[in-house]
């Protein structure tokens, strides 16, 4: 019986897929892709290897799509909390929260993520869906920057610029603290990042 226009395979298909991705995240998180295993991945996940198979070709659209899985639960968190009230330097504090309690929360899935930029000049297709996934998360922080521009909290800034200098010093100090460079605590990480941003666009 469909369920919103949606069938019972439906659903089940997406709770299996939703389950060897975050099984594939873990996996490869912790072996990297050349060391890890569709076995694995299918223990992990607890399924048939024969099952992976029905849902990705190889392990290399696997890891793709579990690349692209995380990237996306953090768009949605963050497109979530921006549509919450506050202020624009209230809204920045939660968005830079949001995300580097996301890496933290997530360090399995963050090592694919920092692990694949690095690589991303010899592989096309990495370059094309990071970017365009990586682009949504910049639109959130325009929105909010717009905003910002628009009351009078900030001065006339290039909000594009803006947007990804917060996205990449938020990605940064998440970054030490995956490597455990970092030594102080997530409040003082967030702290540091919307302070150093906020003396530069204040009004």
């Amino acid at each position: 019986m469909p369920v919103l226009g949606r069938t019972k395979k439906d659903v089940i298909s997406e709770f299996r897929r939703n389950e060897l991705l975050t099984a594939a995240r873990t996996i490869f998180g912790k072996k990297g892709f050349h060391d890890a295993s569709i076995e694995e991945i299918a223990e992990t996940a607890e399924v048939a290897k024969g099952t992976v198979y029905l849902y990705y070709k190889s392990k290399k659209e696997l890891y793709m799509e579990a690349l692209r899985f995380g990237i996306e639960s953090l768009n949605r968190e963050l497109r979530s909390r921006a549509d919450g009230p506050g202020s624009c330097l209230q809204t920045l504090r939660i968005l830079t929260e949001t995300k580097i309690s996301f890496f933290d929360e997530n360090r399995d899935f963050f090592r694919i993520y920092y692990s694949e930029l690095s690589k991303l000049p010899s592989h096309p297709a990495a370059i094309a869906m990071v970017r365009d996934l990586y682009t949504e998360q910049i639109k959130v922080f325009e929105v909010i920057l717009r905003n910002g521009v628009r009351q009078r909290e900030i001065r006339g800034v290039d909000v594009e610029k803006t947007a990804f200098a917060i996205a990449d010093l938020t990605r940064g100090v998440a970054t030490q603290r995956l490597l455990g460079t970092s030594k102080t605590t997530l409040e003082d990480d967030v702290d540091f990042v919307v302070n150093l941003i906020w003396k530069g666009i204040a009004r």
